[in-house]
């Protein structure tokens, strides 16, 4: 080839080139790659649902016509509702209302999706509601408590042994407390050869108050502490 044609073909190419950049819009965004909603898709299948929204979201402002996106959209929804199911199972009906209200903001058009869940919820709600209710109640039908801080999770008494009169008068005490208040007890002794004793005078007097009782009486040894009970009350 003539170097005359040769340069005239190079100038050609580079002309071409270079038309082609320039007609390319300097503001196109290029699609999302396939790679994203691969992740997206990954996310919401492994219920990383926070994760996938927020890629969702991202999606949408980078290429909001994209017609895919409102398939992943109510992907997402699902996977929220399925999650306010899973949750409101276990008994949390806290999470399972905010699960259901990510579901209701992907899916506003759709609510009749969400309904049998918010039913569900709205019976959990009502059904905690009357459990706090039924407790109140039941721990203002009971009589006061004798030593026990009905509050607290655990109430140490320390008993006088030094003084019989004053030890039986705890005990009647204590016996009154752990009927009552459904307690669980331990006794607190410096020497093993202390706890039978105690133990047996604290189960007579339960014993003769309420036959049926169940409840569990263990033992802790510490040698240098004065002998105490612990009153452990069962929840209302």
């Amino acid at each position: 080839m003539k170097p005359y044609a040769s340069r005239y073909l190079f100038l050609v190419l580079f002309s071409l080139t270079l038309a082609a950049c320039q007609s390319k819009p300097a503001d196109t965004v290029p699609p999302p790659e396939p790679a994203a909603y691969q992740q997206l898709s990954q996310n919401i299948a492994s219920n990383e649902l926070a994760t996938a929204e927020d890629q969702l979201a991202a999606l949408q402002r980078q290429n909001p016509a994209d017609e895919r996106l409102e398939s992943y959209q109510r992907q997402l929804a699902e996977a929220y509702l399925q999650r306010s199911q899973v949750v409101l199972q276990k008994g949390d009906v806290n999470a399972a209302a905010s699960a259901l209200a990510r579901a209701r903001a992907l899916m506003p058009t759709a609510p009749a999706l969400t309904s049998g869940v918010n039913g569900a919820i709205a019976h959990a709600r009502k059904a905690e509601l009357d459990q706090a209710e039924a407790a109140v109640k039941a721990a203002e039908a009971r009589p006061p408590a004798k030593l026990l801080d009905p509050t607290a999770t655990f109430t140490p008494i320390e008993l006088n042994i030094a003084d019989i009169n004053e030890l039986r008068s705890q005990l009647d005490d204590l016996a009154v407390d752990i009927v009552n208040y459904k307690c669980n007890v331990i006794v607190q002794v410096p020497r093993a050869a202390d706890y039978p004793w105690l133990a047996s005078l604290l189960k007579k007097r339960v014993t003769q108050q309420a036959p049926d009782l169940q409840w569990k009486i263990g033992r802790r040894l510490e040698s240098r502490q004065r002998p105490i009970v612990v009153l452990i009350p069962s929840k209302p």
